[in-house]
């Protein structure tokens, strides 16, 4: 035990000796902050009592008075101790024990001081919580970003921009839900655990179900859950929810986060373009207030029109292999070796052909479009182009070189499906931890009959991008590595 520590106990210990005790049950608050300071002219007209509480965030001496803030959640207030407006000895107790960091409440009438700031004058308080543990100041505040995420609520409690950060996340995830709501798609939620993860390229977390004696997978995706709500005769449904991927982490990718997914049954890639433009535009406007974003060092329009890339178009350009013609595994190696990309022994064309295009195409997306028309390879569960049978009916939503969000005409034919998911699986027995595994109660869903519908999906990575931070910055509890 520190010093510090001590004397904080010592603290703790005055308070009970006074009769007080350091952690009540409840407060007799009567208003926030933000509502007293609102509130002002009529509650100083009238000399309303008020009482106010919060953490103390300031706290000096003059003389035989003390001048402090406290802070609650919606902002801070000035207050204002002397000795000859508190009961017995209650003036000496609090600038003898009471610290910064700690809660308290504060009862008394609001008043101007000579420097016209709106101030409380205390005539009477007590100790809502007693903190045993010494803060950090908001000027050195704390430096080391691990330590930041690893405790995160002393961030918060030390710098206002973070909290403002997740209300505006808060925005984010409403507006979805609004805006997905507001055009006739109903919220459902579906398992966390799952026999057979499935609807992305991703290595799942395992885990075991007692009651069943069973081992289950955390979901990687929303996808094959809601889909079988379109057999099941639901036209349009959506999903907010954690997903969990056993993969890298970085400044776009942690292994839990927050997702979202919508089908719409009867619907088609143009439809599905133009609401999810839509959707995005809203989106950024009531996060940030306008229609500018930066990322990166690169400012974001989002106000104007998004342009549509052909995928094979933009590949042959910047990577120079023709899709359209028989391409070799040899071959796209040999372009990612003068690449100096590594890649994986076992990766079949899909996942070589994906790592060309995101060292080369995506490179150059800066400004938001939608990338179509994707390689069958690196999309198992798009309906195939009829015009075009080596690409899918798939649309990415791309800007600052950040994939945004997915969308997708939906494979509904169960033959197909089930060989696409085989190519999967040859994948796997390869070493491809990602590849997607075999799912017959899918394919028997499919079986009975699917309409035709549009899917799009989305994470919280679009918040993070539109807030210029890492993904881990805007998670209010990363995961992050214990000190041993």
């Amino acid at each position: 035990m520190n010093d510090d520590v001590k004397v904080k106990l010592e603290k703790l210990e005055n308070l009970k000796k006074a009769g007080m005790e350091p952690y009540p049950e409840k407060t007799s608050r009567t208003m926030t902050n933000a509502e007293a300071l609102w509130g002002f002219l009529v509650l100083k007209l009238f000399r309303k009592e008020v009482v106010l509480a919060g953490r103390l965030k300031s706290f000096r001496l003059m003389g035989g008075a003390a001048f402090g803030n406290i802070e609650d959640g919606t902002g801070k207030i000035q207050i204002f101790l002397r000795k000859e407006n508190l009961p017995e000895n209650k003036y000496k107790l609090f600038t003898d024990n009471i610290e910064m960091g700690d809660f308290v409440e504060v009862e008394g009438t609001l008043f101007l001081t000579k420097k016209k700031e709106k101030t409380l004058k205390v005539n009477n308080w007590k100790i809502l919580s007693k903190n045993i543990r010494p803060i950090p100041t908001e000027y050195f505040g704390l430096k080391d970003e691990e330590e930041i995420l690893r405790k995160r609520y002393l961030d918060l409690a030390l710098n206002p921009d973070s909290r403002e950060l997740f209300k505006k996340k808060n925005v984010f995830w409403q507006t979805i839900r609004n805006c997905l709501a507001g055009a006739g798609f109903l919220e459902v939620q579906t398992p966390v655990l799952e026999h057979i993860p499935g609807g992305a390229d991703a290595e799942p977390f395992k885990t075991h179900y007692n009651a069943l004696d069973q081992d289950f997978y955390l979901r990687i995706s929303l996808e094959l859950p809601l889909k079988r709500l379109l057999v099941g005769g639901f036209e349009k449904v959506f999903e907010i929810g954690r997903v969990f991927r056993n993969e890298g982490m970085d400044r776009e990718h942690l292994q839990e986060f927050e997702y979202t997914e919508f089908y719409w049954a009867y619907s088609d890639m143009e439809k599905g373009m133009d609401f999810v433009e839509k959707l995005f535009k809203k989106v950024v406007f009531e996060v940030v207030g306008k229609y500018e974003t930066e990322f990166e060092g690169e400012k974001i329009n989002w106000k104007v029109d998004f342009p549509r890339v052909d995928y094979f178009e933009a590949f042959k350009e910047e990577a120079g292999i023709d899709l359209n013609k028989e391409v070799s595994v040899l071959e796209l190696k040999k372009k990612l070796d003068g690449l100096k990309v590594k890649y994986e022994k076992g990766w079949g064309k899909g996942r070589l052909i994906d790592a060309i295009y995101k060292r080369t195409v995506r490179q150059r997306l800066i400004q938001p479009c939608f990338l179509t028309g994707h390689p069958i390879e690196i999309s198992p569960l798009a309906k195939a182009d009829p015009e075009n049978p080596k690409k899918v009916l798939r649309f990415q939503l791309v800007a600052g070189k950040s994939e945004l969000g997915n969308g997708f005409a939906e494979l509904n034919d169960p033959i197909d499906q089930k060989n696409r998911f085989a190519e999967q699986m040859k994948a796997r027995k390869a070493g491809d931890k990602e590849a997607q595994m075999m799912d017959e109660d899918f394919v028997e869903a499919l079986e009975y009959g699917m309409p035709p519908a549009l899917g799009f999906g989305m994470s919280e990575r679009f918040f993070a991008f539109i807030m210029n931070k890492s993904v881990r910055e805007t998670t209010i509890f990363p995961p992050a590595r214990t000190k041993k």
